[in-house]
């Protein structure tokens, strides 16, 4: 299947704004599987949740194995045929201790070995600046009449530069 050229026919500050665009294309009957939103100017933000020192390193340490803890000891529990469930239950909460433990103890580590380089937990993401609805050349001009007339009903957005 070979790749159809590609035309940028509104361009919008926000994913919603974009979304309602092709939603009201679908509404009118326009063959959708033939559109993508794309974001541009893509950058890196950081956000700070808060200052880490060594029990925040171990709490969140012992956090992300304990699921996985239980969950490899749920598994080795289901492997008693006698009484899966209740084996499988007490294997569970053990390898949950057993995670929580190992887990914290990896956090701990972690955190000690980055030496006061990174005392602070944060969460990335990728913001783009604008979003653009970009269609196959065949269908463009269609595109951008039907988006035309959403645009005069106020949803925003604007033509994009051809």
């Amino acid at each position: 299947m070979s790749e159809q050229p590609r035309r940028p026919v509104a361009t919008y500050e926000t994913y919603q704004e974009a979304e309602r665009a092709v939603d009201h294309l679908s509404d009118q009957g326009f063959p959708v599987q033939r559109v993508a939103i794309i974001g541009q100017d893509v950058r890196l933000v950081e956000q700070v949740v808060g200052r880490m020192d060594y029990g925040r390193a171990a709490l969140h340490g012992a956090a992300s194995g304990a699921l996985p803890g239980a969950l490899i000891g749920w598994l080795f529990g289901l492997v008693d045929w006698v009484d899966p469930l209740v084996s499988a239950l007490l294997v569970a909460l053990y390898g949950l201790i057993f995670g929580a433990i190992v887990g914290a103890l990896f956090g701990l580590l972690l955190y000690a070995l980055q030496g006061g380089r990174r005392d602070f937990a944060s969460v990335r993401s990728m913001q783009p600046s604008r979003y653009d609805v970009v269609v196959d050349e065949a269908v463009a001009d269609e595109a951008v009449r039907l988006l035309g007339a959403l645009r005069t009903a106020g949803a925003g957005g604007r033509p994009a530069p051809t």
